[in-house]
């Protein structure tokens, strides 16, 4: 039966070049909306783009590739959450053919971020960025050489829709939008919310879910460097998201508490006036 059962994975197995190749072909992908298609794209729809500083620019460009990636991989990572059947039927040893898919360009994507945090440090160099790609490459691979915890894998990618938001945030400051305007309120609020289901709130169900494989014999049969960059990797992610989500609650809070300072102030200059 053991055999049997390393046989079926290994048959659902993309091989290394397959691999390798959408990894590649994803890093010139997510190259290309930077150098190219963003400051184009961009220019087209704001006028605001074209009048930010050279820094301004890298930056805003790098938001609009973290934006595509996470809705490409975000949608990828639900479809196989809801439909893909055998991760789901099997979390830790499922065909993981779609999983090494979405996955692959997910690595593209960090691997390209990476080269470009690096090659303009100066403007968007954050060590933290490095220590969240790097946890998240080493868990991945894993999944993409060995087709193990391809359920796991992707389930990390949930975390990918809070992104555009985040993002978002930063697009309507460069912009001039103040933080008390309507859209700059709606999004803040949206993305507290959705920061808290996708990287905060999935924390539980996570941890119950290795809890209740961990000591079977398909978890053993992971190895111990597998369970410790499974386990550890995710761990090292998590406390990052609970960091992220205090210091996004409390801008949140203080732009609740500018818009209710705003109203009093209004109401008073009103009461005084009349």
């Amino acid at each position: 039966i053991k055999e049997s059962s390393k046989t079926t994975v290994s048959a659902g197995n993309m091989d290394s070049y397959s691999i390798i190749g959408i990894v590649f072909t994803s890093f010139l992908m997510f190259q290309l909306l930077f150098h190219v298609v963003s400051p184009w794209f961009s220019a087209q729809v704001t006028s605001g783009f074209n009048k930010l500083s050279t820094q301004k620019k890298i930056e805003w460009n790098s938001r609009i590739v973290s934006t595509f990636h996470s809705l490409l991989v975000g949608f990828l990572c639900l479809y196989i959450l809801f439909f893909d059947e055998a991760t789901i039927a099997d979390p830790l040893w499922g065909d993981p053919s779609v999983v090494q898919v979405n996955l692959a360009i997910a690595s593209g994507y960090l691997l390209s971020d990476m080269f470009l945090i690096i090659l303009y440090w100066k403007v968007i160099g954050d060590k933290f960025f490095i220590i969240h790609h790097s946890a998240a490459l080493y868990a991945y691979y894993f999944v993409l050489v060995s087709g193990m915890l391809a359920y796991f894998g992707n389930f990390r990618l949930i975390a990918e829709f809070s992104n555009p938001f985040v993002n978002q945030r930063w697009f309507l400051e460069v912009l001039g939008y103040p933080k008390s305007s309507k859209a700059n309120i709606i999004n803040g609020v949206l993305m507290t919310v959705v920061f808290f289901i996708v990287r905060i709130a999935v924390i539980p169900p996570f941890y119950s879910h290795i809890y209740a494989v961990f000591g079977t014999e398909a978890f053993n049969r992971l190895g111990f460097a597998a369970q410790s960059a499974w386990i550890g990797c995710s761990g090292v992610l998590d406390v990052m998201n609970v960091m992220w989500m205090i210091k996004i609650s409390k801008g949140c809070l203080r732009v609740i508490s500018l818009i209710r300072k705003e109203k009093t102030n209004k109401y008073h200059q009103n009461g005084k006036l009349d």
